[in-house]
């Protein structure tokens, strides 16, 4: 979807495209504590599961269901209060803070959605069911593309044929985008609330909120919440960073997060499927399957991450051409995207052991070592580099702390203190 948006509005110029990259590490933030506080219920939701414990499963979902639901609604007035202000604190030019304003305000309309979205697909993931998250993820992006087609650029004739358009630009960006979280989300809580043989919701049971199931997700959540504040504010203080050295810079690095997306993506996914299947291991009391599995998860997401990165090191300068027809946006683009591929390997690592930890509960110390990480090495270096050689200092200090985070995350990980019957399944 970030390919979508950006390919499309990209098209309309380096200025649509720094409207809407200036406040990505916003819209980053808002959805990364969303899926934080899903994250502290699937997380147990696995675990039951692992242990066969259905009914404690339904009832701990119901139970994510009502606090997700009220987050997101909090989230929302949140956006929509900001909304206006936003682009102006992050440093952005006049002629840019306007488009800005309108996409994140239909953003902040629709954090609700998307938040049960991340909800759904992430308890139909931990349940053991990956096809049918798989499959409605994808149809997102396909609405996206149905949706922005006509939002984003006006009528126009092909063979004799008029396509409808509304010429929204940016704003129909929004509006495309929204659109398909609206229709996926629908058809994820179909999945998971009707169709699911585990988790499927039985209305007659209680919806009660019950203490021991919201003190075990606040121990997941809050430091999941936490990292995210620390990661997106970061990232949005270096947009802060580059916002001053202009338009071009602002695409280049709003475009060049995009494309580095297609390497890490990967291990996202594979990251999910170690949470799952962690949590059901640990939850099954079987010690020695999750170590197996985890190293084996942790193989697997660096090798996909080692590919994807030497592909896209080479096809940079078609990535960008894909993206954006502005050739100053192009050059940047793929001389700081190549840099950042240096250190991809340790950045997929990272992500897989993150997915790993999660689904034993281990959350707090990974939230320590990336605020470490991302304030005391990408932020202070990108500060000292950014004077001298522009966005590629702050590009070069991102690989730099990605490395280092990578490292921190392996130790971490090999040390096995995260390797233990989680309390919930304890007798």
């Amino acid at each position: 979807m970030q390919y979508i948006d950006a390919g499309m509005v990209g098209s309309l110029g380096a200025k649509a495209t720094a409207s809407i990259g200036l406040i990505s590490s916003t819209t980053w933030l808002m959805g990364g504590l969303g899926i934080a506080m899903g994250s502290g219920y699937s997380v147990q939701i696995a675990h039951l599961v692992g242990a066969k414990k259905y009914d404690q499963a339904r009832r701990t979902l119901r139970q994510a269901f009502c606090m997700v639901g009220m987050f997101g609604l909090f989230m929302a007035a949140i956006g929509i209060g900001i909304h206006s202000y936003l682009p102006h604190w992050l440093h952005g030019s006049e002629e840019i803070c306007a488009n800005s304003s309108q996409y994140f305000l239909i953003y902040a309309c629709t954090i609700p959605i998307a938040h049960m979205r991340y909800l759904a697909s992430n308890c139909l993931q931990c349940s053991g069911d990956m096809k049918t998250p798989s499959i409605l993820n994808t149809c997102l992006s396909f609405l996206d593309i149905l949706f922005n087609c006509f939002c984003i650029f006006p009528s126009f004739t092909v063979l004799g044929y008029t396509i409808p358009g509304l010429g929204l630009g940016v704003l129909g960006a929004a509006l495309g985008t929204s659109l398909s979280e609206v229709v996926v989300c629908f058809g994820m809580l179909y999945a998971l609330c009707v169709k699911s043989e585990i988790l499927a919701l039985r209305f007659k049971e209680s919806w009660k909120l019950q203490k021991e199931v919201v003190v075990n997700a606040l121990k997941i959540t809050l430091p999941l919440a936490f990292e995210r504040i620390v990661m997106c504010g970061a990232q949005i203080t270096v947009t802060r960073i580059i916002a001053p050295l202009g338009t071009v810079s602002v695409a280049a690095n709003s475009l060049g997060v995009t494309a580095e997306s297609v390497c890490y993506m990967p291990a996202f996914g594979i990251a999910s499927a170690g949470t799952t299947l962690i949590g059901q291991s640990l939850g099954a009391k079987r010690l020695e399957l999750a170590r197996k599995l985890g190293r084996m998860t942790l193989l697997l997401g660096v090798g996909f991450t080692i590919f994807t990165a030497v592909i896209m090191y080479m096809g940079a300068p078609f990535a960008f051409e894909m993206l954006t027809p502005d050739v100053q946006v192009q050059q940047l683009g793929t001389t700081i995207l190549r840099i950042e591929m240096l250190a991809e390997a340790f950045y997929g690592a990272q992500i897989v052991i993150s997915g790993i930890l999660r689904g034993a509960g281990d959350t707090l110390i990974p939230s320590i070592y990336n605020l470490i990480s991302m304030w005391c090495v990408r932020i202070v270096l990108s500060v000292l580099l950014v004077g001298k050689y522009g966005i590629v200092g702050v590009w070069v200090a991102m690989a730099i702390e990605l490395t280092f985070r990578g490292i921190l995350f392996g130790i971490r990980f090999y040390r096995e203190r995260w390797l233990k019957i989680p309390a919930i399944i304890k007798e």
